[in-house]
């Protein structure tokens, strides 16, 4: 009996086991990744992914995908950044702009990723297109629309940098002093992860994005009105990716058109990891903090040791791959 409960525990929790035994071999090769500073930058690594993880958790809940989530990570990213930068930069995005308040640009972004994600709800709830097809779509609209704004005169495509002080603070100022500061980027995820555990747990359309995303058929025949709330969630995804596109340009103090390339791909992996089905209807706040937290880890770690970023992108698909096969042997075992 004993036996069989250990067997059950392996198979339930393998993929957690793997990572553990990886970060583990990082720490024993390279005992120094165990320090307050390497927390502290996982943590600041980790914020703007969980806001992505979040919103992507919104749309596999419902049985969905999302694809655009790093191309309108980027987008977001270059629309706060070309209008933030200093008044005497040589490459000013718009010569001519006045110095206007730093949650303007902010909220502007916001409201682009949500505009993104509320076009995906519209085109998988009302023209009916499979999540994963509309969402590519989106994906490449998205960056083309993102790489015409990144060419205009006078920018012609150059990284935009030169971002005020205002708004660089966002994304690496702190509160504290020494290593034991919190930055306020991980007090923002923070907050938005919070509110998020809200939204899924203590409103009504948590309830019908669970309700949809374990039996959409059901959902429909017990009164959910499924369009409207699959357009609100992915409207609500599409604003949490403006939300990380500002902050990634005030983390690292400028943007181009490539921000977000594949961020949605480590999101989707980090959600699976964290317990997100990909069949639909299962899915917690903490349970995406943690798979986005051991992923950051394992990146930090292996760069941090010296491995090479085409070694760590085959070892990332490996795990994405894993924990997808994990997860549907779980689907398979319960039905």
């Amino acid at each position: 009996m004993n036996v069989k409960k250990a067997q059950s525990f392996v198979t339930q929790n393998a993929i957690y086991i793997v990572l553990v035994i990886l970060i583990m071999g990082i720490i024993v090769y390279e005992p120094s990744f165990m320090s307050i500073n390497t927390l502290r930058d996982v943590l600041i690594q980790s914020s703007t992914r969980v806001i992505i993880a979040l919103g992507v958790a919104f749309i596999l809940i419902t049985a969905g995908t999302d694809l655009s989530a790093g191309r309108v990570v980027g987008f977001t990213a270059v629309i706060s950044a070309s209008m933030l930068q200093i008044p005497d930069y040589s490459r000013r995005f718009f010569p001519d702009l006045p110095q206007v308040h730093v949650l303007l640009p902010i909220a502007i972004a916001i409201v682009a990723g949500l505009l993104c994600g509320l076009v995906n709800g519209i085109i998988v709830s009302k023209l009916n297109v499979p999540p994963f097809i509309a969402t590519l779509g989106t994906m490449l609209i998205v960056y083309g629309v993102n790489s015409l704004y990144f060419d205009m005169d006078p920018n012609q495509s150059q990284p935009i940098g030169g971002l005020r002080e205002d708004f660089t603070k966002i994304g690496s100022g702190f509160i504290g002093s020494g290593q034991y500061s919190i930055p306020y980027i991980v007090i923002i995820a923070i907050v938005v992860a919070a509110i998020v555990w809200v939204l899924f747990n203590k409103t009504k359309l948590g309830k019908n994005m669970y309700a949809i995303g374990g039996n959409m058929q059901a959902a429909k025949v017990s009164g959910i009105n499924v369009s409207k709330n699959l357009i609100y969630i992915y409207a609500i995804a599409g604003a949490l990716y403006g939300l990380a596109g500002v902050l990634e340009a005030a983390r690292t103090g400028g943007a181009t058109n490539n921000y977000g390339n594949m961020y949605e791909l480590d999101a989707i992996a980090a959600c699976v990891v964290g317990g997100v089905s990909t069949t639909g209807g299962i899915g917690t706040v903490p349970g995406v903090l943690v798979g986005v937290i051991i992923f950051t880890l394992i990146n930090y770690g292996l760069t941090f040791i010296g491995i090479s970023p085409y070694y760590q992108l085959i070892i990332k698909g490996l795990i994405i791959i894993a924990a997808v096969s994990f997860d549907m042997r779980k689907y398979s075992s319960k039905k």
